[in-house]
């Protein structure tokens, strides 16, 4: 199939995104180009504004002398004669004026003029000074003879035209300037948007074209994809091929379309013709990549069911022979699995007598094993009571030698008392009748003191006798204690004998019932083995038959191999 031939679509995205790129250069190029050019018309606005503040500045400090000497001269005011001098020597508004002009640059045509303006302002300099001395000379009239006579009034008019000249043609060449520079920008800006408006159409033709040729084309592969993947070959794919990446794309998606009907067709066939009993086939078509492992799968299948039928009407034949010498096996099987069965029945009935024997002397030792170990468990609670009765007559022995200490304090404080009652009935005595009071409270305390001995005195004597009496029973305490213990050794060894006699007990009861089991499972074995032999005979009659029933049904697939189709007829 003849593709018609189209542009790649990287090509076609490499023109397109080349073609932006340069817009995008170009349009860098123009804001850099725009923003000197701006620049310059800031640094040209400002160079305008300086040149017609200094020619401002020029001229008026010209005016400004014209002013106060004609106001010197008309009034005789010293003020305007100072200030005058002041311009002239200090302020010098005139000479800092055309400085920055040149600074800043002028034409020659300008400075021209501005030298003009300085030769006649030069011209006035004699009369301005004649009509100030004539002022000091109290000679007014003359004076402003001077300032306002023809000779001065004709100079001012030709400054003052020069002055007009100069601005008029100053501010024309800087606005001519301004305005070239703002047209330049203008120019500018109109190409920086031409260049934005081009790079945007490249953008939107790119766009286009990549949603057209390579996101749609996309979409209907993806879809056909998902058909392909679910098994339905026969959807519609509308795409034609091309020379472009996506038609080469589009055409092997044809191509595996129709290689896949062709396998599918080719494998449909050769399994119906084998489902018909048809062995004798070959796989003439070629498979290519990854479909080559099932042809070769497929010519193994054909050569594999023509070796396995034609084992299978040699085995059938070898099967019926066999089944007629395995019925006559069987039948003397059976007869010996019966005398068998008698004899272990027997057997059996003997072993199940001893079983239960052993079985009741095995409940006998584990009820003396129970026994045994709750006296023993009775032993150790008697122990530990023991145990805690011998503490706890060490607490109370502990706590009646602190009591002795108690009572101890006691006596001395009684004997302090006492003492204390003697000197305060001495006192009392000293004291005379006021000391009659006081003497019986010391009679009464030293009464109580003397109480308080005596009974600290028996309460010691009980306490001593209290302690011999627990320190004897301590010691009954400990020797009942170490009995206990000797009585605990021995019931644990009675204990573990008894274990051992009912642990043997037990294990001769679990291996006569193994060996009861045993002879059960063997009495079982015999009984099946005799039913199953007089069934093998049954089952070799009819695999006699199924053999004979096989061997025709084989003789319905056609083989390859014509000999071993003679030997199935």
């Amino acid at each position: 199939m003849k593709m018609k031939k189209v542009m790649n679509q990287s090509t076609r995205s490499f023109i397109l995104n080349g073609f932006s790129i340069l817009a995008l250069f170009i349009t860098a190029l123009l804001l850099i180009f725009y923003s000197s050019m701006n620049s310059r018309l800031y640094t040209a606005n400002e160079e305008r504004f300086d040149l017609t503040y200094n020619a401002n500045r020029f001229m008026n400090g010209s005016s400004y002398l014209t002013n106060e000497v004609r106001a010197y001269a008309a009034t005789g005011n010293t003020i305007h004669y100072d200030n005058y001098w002041n311009e002239v020597n200090n302020l010098k508004n005139r000479d800092l004026g055309v400085a920055a002009m040149q600074e800043i640059g002028i034409t020659k045509e300008e400075q021209a003029l501005i030298d003009s303006m300085s030769k006649l302002s030069q011209n006035l300099v004699p009369l301005e000074e004649n009509a100030m001395e004539n002022v000091k000379a109290g000679k007014m009239q003359e004076a402003i003879d001077y300032v306002y006579g023809d000779d001065y009034n004709t100079a001012i008019t030709q400054i003052n035209g020069l002055k007009t000249q100069f601005l008029e043609t100053l501010d024309a060449r800087t606005a001519a300037e301004v305005q070239n520079l703002l047209q330049l920008c203008n120019v500018i800006r109109v190409a920086i948007f031409l260049a934005l408006l081009l790079v945007c159409i490249l953008l939107m033709g790119s766009i286009r074209s990549t949603q057209k040729r390579i996101l749609r084309p996309l979409v209907i592969i993806r879809d056909q994809m998902g058909e392909i993947a679910c098994g339905n070959l026969s959807a519609e794919f509308p795409l034609e091929p091309d020379t472009s990446e996506i038609g080469m794309l589009v055409n092997a998606i044809h191509e595996t379309k129709r290689e896949l009907k062709t396998y599918i067709h080719d494998i449909d066939s050769k399994l119906a013709q084998m489902a018909d009993g048809k062995m004798d086939l070959s796989i003439d078509l070629e498979y290519r990549g990854e479909f080559m492992p099932i042809q070769k799968a497929m010519r193994q299948i054909l050569d594999a069911l023509n070796n396995a039928l034609s084992q299978i009407n040699v085995t059938a034949e070898q099967v019926s022979a066999s089944s007629e010498r395995m019925a006559s096996s069987a039948q003397v099987l059976s007869q010996g699995a019966m005398e068998q069965s008698a004899t272990i029945e027997a057997l059996a009935s003997n072993v199940q007598d001893l079983a239960h024997q052993v079985n009741n002397t095995s409940v006998d030792a584990e009820n003396a094993q129970t026994c045994s170990n709750e006296a023993a468990g009775s032993l150790m609670v008697c122990d530990q009571k023991l145990r805690t009765l011998i503490s706890a007559m060490q607490d109370i022995s502990n706590a009646a030698s602190q009591i002795g200490g108690i009572i101890k304090t006691i006596e001395d404080i009684s004997f302090q008392t006492n003492i204390l009652a003697l000197n305060a009935s001495v006192e009392a005595a000293r004291a005379g009748e006021a000391g009659k009071g006081f003497a019986v409270v010391a009679n009464e305390v030293q009464s109580l003191a003397n109480k308080s001995a005596e009974a600290a005195q028996n309460t010691s004597n009980l306490i001593e006798n209290s302690l011999r009496m627990i320190k004897q029973g301590t010691a009954l305490t400990t020797d009942t204690a170490n009995s206990m213990d000797e009585v605990m050794v021995g019931a644990k060894k009675a204990t573990e004998l008894i274990g051992q006699i009912a642990e043997s007990a037990v294990q001769q009861a679990q291996s006569l019932n193994q060996l009861n089991s045993g002879m059960d499972q063997i009495s079982i074995v015999v009984q099946t083995n005799s039913t199953t032999a007089e069934e093998s005979a049954q089952s070799a009659q009819e695999l006699y038959s199924q053999a004979a029933e096989l061997k025709r049904a084989v003789q319905h697939f056609q083989l390859r191999d014509q000999l071993a189709v003679g030997r199935m007829r």
